[in-house]
Order: C-alpha cells, then sequence, then structure tokens
C-alpha cells in the first residue's frame, strides 16, 4: 500500500438498473465490484481492461458523476456522502481530461472564453490578472497566446486535447483523471501529449488516474497499473513488476498482446488469444468471473471467488491458480 496517499479507494462498488419493468423484473447491473487502490502524491494509477470493464465508471465515481458505495477519500476526506454543495471546492482539486475533447468544448466559445469559464466559476485570477493567466497556462500546454481567440473547429484534435488539458489545469488541481485521454490521437500525437502530461506532473506534483486500454501507453506513464476484469481489478502492483512477472491469466493474455518491433522476435513469441466473449456483466459467472475464459481454469474456480493475495511486496493477484502457485 501507498503511504499516505493522495486518493484511496475502499470497497467501491456502482451499479446501474437494467430491465423493463413493464416486461420484466427490474434488476441491476454492477459495473464496479469492490474495488481498491490508492494514488500517492506526483505518482500515476494506470487502469487498464477491455472496454466494458469499469475502468471509466471508476473515474466517474470518483467525480461523483453516477452514485456509487463504499468509500472514496480524498485528502482524508470521504466524497460519497458530500453534498453537491460540499463536493463543488473539491471539484476544483479533481479534474478529469475525456477521450474527445472537441466534444467537451463549447463549439461558441472561444478557446480564451472557455479557459476564462473555468476561472470564473472558482473566482480565480479576477480582472486584468485572468488575461494574464490565460496565456501563461495555454504556453504551459504549447499553445501561442493567439490560440486564445480561436475557435474549437479551428483546431487539430491534438490542439485541442491540449486546451482540455489547460482547462483542467486552469483550477490548479492535484489529482487529474484521464480517461482515455490520447486513444483518439495519432501515434506522434499521443506522444507529445504523454510527454506533456509527464513534464506537467513533474512541475506541478500532480497526480494522475490514467484509464486506457492500451498497456504500452499505460507502461509509459504509469507508476502503478491495476489490471480490470468485468468489474473487478485482478492484479496491481508497480509497472515494472507487473510487466516482469504477470502472475494472473488475465494480465498475461493482455500482455502478449503487444506488439514487439523486432520481427524475429514478434514471429516467434507466444500469444495468449483468449477465446469467447466477456461474460453478461448483469449475471457473472460464479467463482472466477474470468474463469469462462481463462486457459488454466480448475474446477475450484467455479465454486470459489478468488481472494487478493501478495506475490511479491507491493503486487496483489487475485486467482486461486497464483495462490497454488506462490
Amino acid at each position: 500500500m501507498i503511504a499516505e496517499p493522495l486518493l484511496s479507494v475502499k470497497d467501491l462498488r456502482v451499479s446501474f438498473p437494467s430491465g423493463n419493468a413493464l416486461f420484466q423484473r427490474p434488476s441491476s447491473i454492477q459495473a464496479v465490484s469492490g474495488v481498491n487502490f490508492d494514488v500517492a502524491r506526483g505518482h500515476t494509477l494506470g487502469l487498464v481492461g477491455e472496454s466494458g470493464c469499469g475502468k471509466s465508471t471508476i473515474g466517474y465515481a470518483i467525480l461523483r458523476l453516477v452514485q456509487a458505495s463504499g468509500r472514496v477519500m480524498f485528502n482524508d476526506v470521504d466524497l460519497i456522502p458530500l453534498s453537491a454543495r460540499d463536493m463543488r471546492p473539491i471539484r476544483r482539486r479533481i479534474q478529469v481530461i475525456f477521450q474527445d475533447a472537441m466534444s467537451s468544448l463549447d463549439p461558441r466559445m472561444t478557446i480564451g472564453d472557455l479557459i476564462a469559464e473555468a476561472l470564473e466559476i472558482h473566482n480565480l485570477h479576477p480582472g486584468k490578472a485572468r488575461k494574464d493567466r490565460i496565456r501563461e497556462l495555454l504556453d504551459l500546454v504549447g499553445l501561442p497566446p493567439r490560440y486564445a481567440e480561436r475557435y474549437p473547429h479551428e483546431l487539430s484534435g491534438g490542439q485541442a486535447q491540449r486546451v482540455a488539458i489547460c482547462r483542467a489545469l486552469a483550477v490548479e488541481p492535484e489529482l487529474i483523471i484521464c480517461d482515455e485521454a490520447v486513444s483518439a490521437l495519432d501515434v506522434s500525437i499521443q506522444a507529445q501529449i504523454l510527454n506533456l502530461l509527464q513534464k506537467l506532473q513533474r512541475r506541478f506534483g500532480l497526480a494522475y488516474i490514467f484509464i486506457s486500454h492500451d498497456l504500452s501507453v499505460v507502461r509509459h506513464i504509469s507508476d502503478h497499473i491495476a489490471v480490470m476484469y468485468l468489474g473487478k481489478i485482478v492484479e496491481h502492483g508497480s509497472r515494472d513488476n507487473l510487466f516482469r512477472n504477470p502472475a494472473h491469466p488475465y494480465t498475461k493474455a493482455l500482455l502478449s498482446s503487444i506488439p514487439v518491433p523486432d520481427p524475429s522476435i514478434e514471429l516467434s513469441r507466444e500469444k495468449i488469444v483468449l477465446q469467447g466473449d466477456i461474460p453478461n456483466p448483469a449475471s457473472p459467472p460464479s467463482g472466477c468471473r474470468f474463469r469462462t475464459r481463462c486457459p488454466v481454469a480448475i474446477d475450484q474456480c467455479a465454486q470459489i471467488e478468488p481472494q487478493e493475495i501478495e506475490i511479491t511486496t507491493g503486487h496483489y493477484v487475485s486467482c486461486l491458480r497464483a495462490s497454488l502457485d506462490f
């Protein structure tokens, strides 16, 4: 565990209603099922997994954009029971960068007005100081001051994402949730944005939760990585431990899908291809949720839900086979 974390999530659960009350009994889908993790100041937690595993829902639950249960401790304050009024000052400290930056920018406002709006909401840098702050923020993300007069439709995808980062920075946050923040960009632009995020992190001591399905991107930016499957974290640990010694079969399958630039190595290495589809989250499998696609599942996997064990210092896995091996 991380000593004195900035953010500490305990037994986080998020459910969504399912079914039509007129034709069938209403039910619920548990999108996040008892998730635990910490994020330290100045560090990055990478959340990875296939689409629909619940990683973005975790980000929305922390931001209080969806209802959740459990505990979300931010600076020793539990966010879950807070009212909308009490959450307002917290929102300044926790910001988000969305995947589609263009859709998050009002097309009727100039870039300068979009940044000024964030400052105005939180009563920051009034008067002439606000224009100076906007120029300073644009410079921080690598955009010339003249971009303050432009509109979102005049920006490229990479420039729009820089503006989204600029808006997040404007209110001087401590934690930024990056929800697939580079997945819609070209590879060369991805590298520029990732390098910018790391530069800003070093300068301002920012903490990130970096949500992505791309393990190579997560490896580049993260200090700690959590792997999710069907609403649960199945393995988490430091970046180096997880890549050097993956313990969960799902993690191993994800890592085997990362292409290697050397053709001779790429052709010779073993690839793990998962069979079948992700189960219906409204009716997950008994025992281990991954067992229906796991290449090494045993009979007990259908009967026993695996508990998290620490296989090496700071490296945790939820797998019966890993429990037997270690």
